[in-house]
């Protein structure tokens, strides 16, 4: 089973177990997800959708082998609208799903992020890092909601004996992204689309870890088949400037227009780059797709998709 299953990473995440020739529940009550991710599965046998929030009740008949939560709002534009929500996902969502493992005997993989970091004071960051995180400010709905996922997961893990595994997730980008999620690589390359300059926050030496939707799954995959039980970073360790990466997206569109600079939103990490020596050592796994050709592949997905997609507005969200 995976929840948030029509989502970005979600729906690559079907797409793997589908040809690893498992049969996929799907999960997602659709908040921020899209069917069109999935859509493509729907005539498979071996491939069923619940259209549900996991934050409530979950019930699933027959057997369980494993289940990834990837259930959340995970870009700032959509955990800031529907704050209570990303909380109860992270929270109660975390808690039915680990109820679930814990009924069917399923081992379970539960989606963190860089976020549990906040804005580090250590750099690179590695998993015995605790994290520079305000909790009262306006991410702290997110990171927050995170870093009681990993404390409930691990609760289950000791008190429960479930087979837990805890992925911590760095910026991730590639197709099926939405282009107006407000993360930089979407933004800009959808600026650039558009005709619009650029929109940098602060000076732009704010640095951010880029890590494709390929490399990122097959991480997934080797840590849920891992027999190891604590947090792993995964994510690309090639660092770079919020600028320089504007300066490389215009170069890869053959854009015109300009950087803006705005200022800098409130509690914006300074720095986000993985130490991956335990994703390495444990299970064999680093990126392998550069920049270069994973930014490629992406803008001719953004640039494949219908011209109204380039300016659409993100969606509202009931309070």
């Amino acid at each position: 089973m995976i929840t948030g299953a029509a989502g970005f990473l979600g729906s690559h995440l079907c797409d793997r177990f589908i040809r690893e020739d498992y049969h996929v529940i799907a999960m997602d009550n659709l908040i921020t997800g899209d069917l069109r991710n999935i859509e493509h599965l729907f005539k498979l046998e071996n491939f069923e959708f619940f259209h549900h929030d996991v934050s409530k009740f979950i019930h699933v008949a027959g057997h369980l082998d494993y289940i990834l939560h990837f259930a959340s709002p995970a870009s700032p534009i959509d955990y800031l609208k529907i704050p209570i929500q990303t909380l109860k996902v992270g929270a109660l969502g975390t808690h039915n799903c680990l109820g679930l493992a814990k009924e069917k005997k399923a081992r379970i993989l539960v989606a963190s992020t860089s976020e549990v970091y906040g804005d580090p004071l250590v750099h690179p960051q590695t998993e015995e890092y605790w994290g520079n995180v305000n909790p009262v400010g306006p991410r702290g709905v997110y990171d927050e909601a995170k870093r009681f996922m990993e404390s409930i997961t691990m609760a289950y893990h000791t008190y429960h004996n479930v087979e837990t595994r805890i992925i911590r997730i760095f910026n991730t980008y590639g197709p099926r992204m939405r282009l107006n999620d407000g993360r930089a690589l979407p933004a800009f390359i959808g600026q650039a689309l558009r005709g619009e300059d650029l929109t940098v926050f602060g000076d732009g030496s704010q640095t951010r870890s880029f890590c494709y939707v390929d490399d990122l799954v097959e991480g997934i995959y080797r840590l849920l088949m891992s027999d190891y039980a604590q947090p792993v970073n995964i994510g690309n360790p090639n660092e770079i400037s919020l600028k320089d990466f504007a300066e490389e997206v215009l170069k890869l569109t053959g854009s015109s227009v300009k950087i803006s600079y705005k200022p800098l939103p409130v509690d914006d990490p300074k720095q986000r780059r993985p130490d991956i020596t335990k994703a390495k050592s444990l299970l064999g796994w680093e990126p392998t797709v550069d920049r270069a050709e994973g930014l490629k592949r992406t803008y001719e997905y953004f640039k494949s998709l219908p011209k109204e997609e380039w300016s659409r507005q993100p969606k509202e969200f009931k309070k």
